[in-house]
């Protein structure tokens, strides 16, 4: 299985030391250079950055699409290049946590899930502990509505 990601959830599956569930449930995660470029800046976290900048082998970082629209000026460009990789690659999944990128993505036919998606389907393969992973998420500065987090724990068996 393909799935492209964007910064977001590889950087809070890094944090909550949660990001080795990736291959295991997709096989190979690719992402685009700019997706890359974003896990090394300054601003992001020292684990975050040390990580991005000796990726693992089921990594693979894409130049940017060339000769394709960009979905929506109102995306940030790693969400941009990420739906873009997508498309071109023929993923079958996007992993996109913000709203409006999974709005275009979804717009555009892809499959989209997100940081608590991923660890929802790795619960349910005994890959992680559910409530302790978001509890972790909750000691980062991971946003998602209540709404959001009741839909991910019925949908994933959890009260």
């Amino acid at each position: 299985m393909i799935a492209v990601s964007d910064t977001s959830p590889l950087c809070y599956l890094m944090l909550i030391g949660e990001a080795e569930v990736l291959p295991k449930l997709f096989g190979r995660i690719c992402l685009p250079q700019v997706v890359q470029h974003e896990l090394l800046h300054e601003d992001a976290p020292e684990a975050v950055r040390v990580w991005a900048a000796d990726l693992p082998l089921w990594v693979t970082v894409y130049e940017h699409p060339h000769g394709m629209p960009a979905p929506s000026a109102k995306l940030q460009a790693g969400e941009q290049a990420a739906i873009l990789l997508a498309e071109t690659l023929g993923a079958e999944i996007v992993l996109i946590d913000e709203r409006a990128a999974r709005r275009v993505a979804t717009d555009r036919g892809l499959r989209v899930t997100g940081t608590l998606g991923v660890v929802g389907e790795a619960a349910t393969r005994g890959l992680v502990d559910l409530p302790y992973a978001i509890d972790r998420l909750r000691g980062t500065n991971f946003r998602y509505s209540p709404a959001l987090l009741k839909a991910t724990l019925e949908r994933f068996g959890q009260k």
